[in-house]
Order: structure tokens, then C-alpha cells, then sequence
């Protein structure tokens, strides 16, 4: 069993106190409802559509976290929430239906193992999400942790970073392949090696929502000494031109738009030399200690315990160090229970190092078990329900929470993400060469929190009237994703009934088994294929009209209402 594992501390009580203050100035009636508002949106606390309760996002910077940690949000998520936390494609832990009144005892048991929510929601800085196998990958040109945790640092209780038009995201991979998809970030870096020197692709003014753009390269290649000070100009830049009067044209993006590529580069350029000429000292990087991982554990299940093989070369990668292996965790929808991260908690630090990951695809990576221990672990986790074989697959579906709290939200995202999942168990599909290698990710509106737009196959909730009834739908966005040559977002091609989704998505995979050249991949057939030959792949399934069975979204009894409040993300 590996020691108790050292972990950043990223928490001040200060934050607290400060948190308790304004809530009983706003109770004493000192403040308003909407100044309280934005408050405790820096803090970490969002609005549901469900009144008087409230979502807790938890941020964990790189995702990483340790045994002591996963207890403690177990606790808050049994005794405050509904027994589960929501893991999130920026590598945060959400917890819903809150009570306000349960927000400090929550805060303060963060603050003990050293997490904070501060600046996790509202017009911020956000966690700082990377690659999740930076330290363990073979691909990667050096870890970036060290990197990222320098630079959560530096924009954590800056300044600026509460004050800024709009929220601004930033994130860190470790190679070309850009697997923490930096082209679709405000401000993305890509490591690299160059001439013996380690440093950084830039990316810069990427984004998602309704109209997505991809992120111009800002620098082909700058040192990792300048770090900092590219991160610094960059947020100046932002809050000084980001739109302070249209929250809906405030992200970075649309700085650029309004600029043009060479308008913002001299914008930036005049930022970068009044950073330059301050002469701002070089981010100084962690000089953390080094984990120790467990020592083998013995299986006392045999030499290959049943459904072990398959499982061996599903979940578990090699590491590039010698003996060891990085083990993924697949999450359903996201959610992982408080039992679930007790036991988590145990086996961490008996078969790893102590450590964990939460992925950007909202799912669990173990690193450092010793691959003698492999069958071992297999088994406990199989034990706690985490040796699902299908991470990574088209089963594997990303999904933001939705109808079922968002306030945005047109349908009820996560129910149609469990139903293709169970629709592409059934032999039909079940032997379909597109499930390896398919991404599918769903938002319940068109904001894209669950990134559809650089899916495979992406899916975005919508509406539709017929005959006076309305129906829940889903755009289909097709061909999306990020690669090393940038971001490219899907083709929007039909909108089908929500009901039916599961059978599209079906009828898709075995259009690519059917129509796929040799050797082309699922991402590059999406990406080609002509949009009204999907069309008529999917057949009646698009084409019908709804029938009075589909009025109402799939996991509900009743008819469809399209019940949007009014948004948080665009406080």
C-alpha cells in the first residue's frame, strides 16, 4: 500500500469566511438578490431550475485528486446532495440539489483536504483541465502538470480573474494529438520540444455555444519560461475588449470576430509588451514530491480472473515507465457514487500511487498499478461496478446534465444518452466495427456543455410544433472533433424525435460498416460522408412525421414542455 499521497492544496478558509459574510448580508437584506447572485457564482454555487436548490461545482485542477478528497466529497454528496457526484467535461465534480444553507459545512470540509470552489462557476478564470495520462503517457513530449498547476496558480484570486466580461477556459496537452481539445479554448497549450528546449503551441479565442470557432494558433512555438506572461496578456486583452454589454457576445471568441486575426494579434502584441515591460518574474513550477505506487498485490483469483483478458486490453494502458499501467474507469453518464469513491479512496493507494484523474470525457484514470497487480484490481473494481469493458467506445456516451436540473436545458440530455447506450448492447449493432472508435456526446441545448459540436456523431436538443403539440427533437451534428490539425465541428444534417435517437445512431453505425473505405476510420467517414445520404440512411426514422406517442422526451410519462428559466453561465 503506497503512502499517503502528496496532493496541491488549491483551498484558503478565507474564501469561506468571505462566502459566509456575504450570505448573511444578502439574508440581512445588506445586498440583493442579484449582487448575491454574483457572488456566489465565483464560489462555485449555480442556480437549478428547481427552486431553492441549488448546484455545487467542486473544481479539481488537471482533475487530479486522492483518497482523502474523494472521502470527503462522498460525504457532501450523501449527507448534502442525492449520494452522487457528476464528473464534467472540464474535469470539475457537480453536485445538485444543494441547499444553500449546507454550502459552508461543505466549503470548510473542501477546505481541509485543500479544494476549493472559488472561481469554479460565474465570470472567471475556470479550472484548468490536462490531458489526464500527462505524467504517464509515451506520446507526450514532457508532463505538463507541473505547468498547469503553475498557471492555476498564478490566475487563482488574481486580479482580474473575477471580473472578467465573460468565463475563460483554459487547458494543457501534452502532445499534438491535442486530447485536451486546447484548439476549442480561450486559451489552449500543446506541448512541444523544440531544439532541446521545452515549450508550447499556442491556442487562443476558441469556443463552443451556438456559433463555435475555432481557436486561431497564437504561437507556433514560445518557451515554457514565457508562460505566464502569454497567459497574462491574454486575460488583459480579454477584460479589456471582452463585450461588457451583450453577455451572449462577451466570450473571447467574439473578440476576435470584432478584430479580425490581425487586429487581435496587435491587440495581443500590445498587451504582451506592457506585460513585458513590468517585468513580471517567471511562473516558479511546484517542485512537488514524487508518489510512491503500491507494491504488487497478489490475486487470489486465478491467473485470469473471468472477463480479465478483455478487460486488460480495454481499460488499461501502458505506462511510458517500465512495469507500470494507467487503468480507465468508466463512469455512466458521469456519475460515480459517494460508495463508490470510499472504495476508490482504498484502492488508489493499495494498487496506485495514491492519485486519480478525472478525464475531460467524464470517466476515471487510475496511473501507476504495478501490471502484476492488474487481475487484482480487476477484480475490485468489478466489484464496485467501475470494470465496464465499452470506455472509449460509442457506448461511452458524454452528456451534460440537461433537463434534469439545467435551467437552459430543452430536453433531458441524459436520458438519451442511457438509451443509445443501451440500444448499441443489442446484436444488431452489438458487432458494429464503428462502435470501437465512434465518439457521441449530447447537450440538451444548443450551448453545447456536452460538446456535440466536435463529436463524431453530436446531438443537441430542440423543439418542434406540430398540429399544436410540441415534440422534443434532436439536431444531429455529424464528422466534429479535434485532432492535431486543429477543431472542426460537425455538420448539422436532420433533426430527429427524441425517441428515435437511439435507432439513428444505430442506423448510422452500420451505415459506416456498409459504406466505409478500406481502412477509413469512423471520425474520417462521418467527417465525408454526404449528408443526404444519411438522410436517406436514416429513412422513416427522419423522415415520418411525430406520432402522438413521442410528445413527451424519453425517461417521462407525461407531455413535452419546453421549461428554459433563465440561465446562470451567461451571469
Amino acid at each position: 500500500m503506497s503512502e499517503q499521497p502528496f496532493l496541491p492544496k488549491f483551498s484558503d478558509p478565507k474564501d469561506i469566511a468571505e462566502f459566509v459574510e456575504k450570505l448573511e448580508s444578502f439574508e440581512r437584506g445588506e445586498i440583493n438578490a442579484e449582487q448575491f447572485r454574483m457572488f456566489r457564482l465565483l464560489r462555485g454555487v449555480y442556480g437549478q431550475r428547481q427552486q431553492d436548490v441549488q448546484m455545487f461545482r467542486v473544481k479539481i485542477p488537471m482533475g487530479l485528486m486522492g483518497p482523502e478528497q474523494l472521502r470527503v466529497v462522498a460525504d457532501i454528496a450523501e449527507q448534502h446532495s442525492r449520494g452522487f457526484g457528476h464528473v464534467t467535461t472540464r474535469q470539475n465534480i457537480q453536485l445538485h440539489f444543494m441547499k444553500m444553507g449546507d454550502m459552508e459545512r461543505s466549503m470548510r470540509a473542501l477546505d481541509e483536504v485543500g479544494i476549493t470552489t472559488r472561481e469554479a462557476c460565474g465570470n472567471s478564470v475556470r479550472n484548468v483541465t490536462a490531458c489526464e495520462l500527462a505524467e504517464v503517457c509515451d506520446g507526450a513530449a514532457f508532463d505538463v502538470s507541473p505547468y498547469a498547476e503553475a498557471l492555476v496558480r498564478h490566475f487563482l484570486r488574481h486580479p482580474l480573474s473575477s471580473s472578467l466580461p465573460r468565463k475563460f477556459k483554459i487547458a494543457f496537452s501534452g502532445c499534438g494529438t491535442d486530447c485536451a481539445y486546447g484548439a476549442i479554448h480561450d486559451l489552449g497549450f500543446i506541448a512541444q520540444v523544440k531544439d532541446g528546449q521545452r515549450g508550447f503551441k499556442v491556442y487562443a479565442a476558441g469556443g463552443l455555444s451556438t456559433t463555435p470557432q475555432a481557436a486561431l494558433t497564437l504561437h507556433d512555438f514560445v518557451p515554457a519560461a514565457e508562460l505566464g506572461r502569454v497567459g497574462e496578456a491574454i486575460v488583459r486583452l480579454f477584460h479589456a475588449l471582452g463585450n461588457r454589454d451583450n453577455k451572449h457576445r462577451a466570450r473571447m471568441k467574439y473578440v476576435l470576430r470584432k478584430l479580425g486575426e490581425e487586429g487581435f494579434r496587435a491587440k495581443y502584441a500590445e498587451q504582451r509588451a506592457a506585460v513585458d515591460a513590468e517585468a513580471m518574474k517567471e511562473l516558479a513550477l511546484p517542485d512537488n514530491p514524487r508518489n510512491t505506487p503500491a507494491p504488487p498485490v497478489e490475486n487470489g483469483h486465478g491467473p485470469h480472473p473471468a472477463g480479465y483478458l478483455q478487460w486488460r486490453s480495454a481499460c488499461a494502458l501502458d505506462q511510458k515507465q517500465e512495469g507500470y499501467a494507467a487503468v480507465y474507469a468508466r463512469l455512466f453518464l458521469g456519475d460515480v457514487t459517494a460508495a463508490q469513491m470510499r472504495a476508490l479512496a482504498e484502492l488508489i493507494t493499495r494498487f496506485g500511487d495514491g492519485t486519480l484523474r478525472l478525464t475531460i470525457d467524464q470517466n476515471l484514470l487510475i496511473p501507476w498499478v504495478d501490471k502484476r497487480s492488474l487481475p487484482a484490481l480487476y477484480v475490485a473494481l468489478r466489484e464496485i461496478g467501475l470494470a465496464r469493458t465499452d470506455v472509449h467506445t460509442a457506448r461511452d456516451v458524454t452528456s451534460c446534465p440537461g433537463a434534469e436540473s439545467c435551467n437552459l436545458a430543452v430536453t433531458s440530455s441524459r436520458n438519451v444518452a442511457r438509451a443509445i447506450s443501451e440500444r448499441l448492447e443489442l446484436p444488431d449493432v452489438g458487432t458494429s466495427k464503428a462502435l470501437a472508435d465512434t465518439t457521441i456526446k449530447i447537450s440538451g441545448c444548443p450551448n453545447s456543455c456536452g460538446q456535440h459540436h466536435v463529436a463524431d456523431i453530436g446531438w443537441h436538443g430542440a423543439a418542434k410544433t406540430v398540429n399544436g403539440v410540441t415534440y422534443p427533437m434532436y439536431q444531429l451534428h455529424l464528422g466534429g472533433g479535434v485532432d492535431p490539425s486543429g477543431a472542426r465541428f460537425g455538420r448539422q444534417v436532420v433533426k430527429v424525435v427524441a425517441r428515435r435517437v437511439p435507432d439513428a445512431v444505430a442506423a448510422l453505425l452500420k451505415l459506416y460498416d456498409a459504406e466505409k473505405n478500406e481502412g477509413e476510420t469512423p471520425a474520417a467517414f462521418y467527417q465525408r460522408v454526404d449528408p443526404k445520404r444519411v438522410v436517406a440512411a436514416l429513412g422513416d426514422i427522419a423522415a415520418s412525421s411525430p406520432e402522438a406517442s413521442e410528445s413527451h422526451d424519453i425517461g417521462q410519462d407525461s407531455g413535452f414542455q419546453v421549461a428554459i428559466g433563465a440561465g446562470e453561465c451567461a451571469a
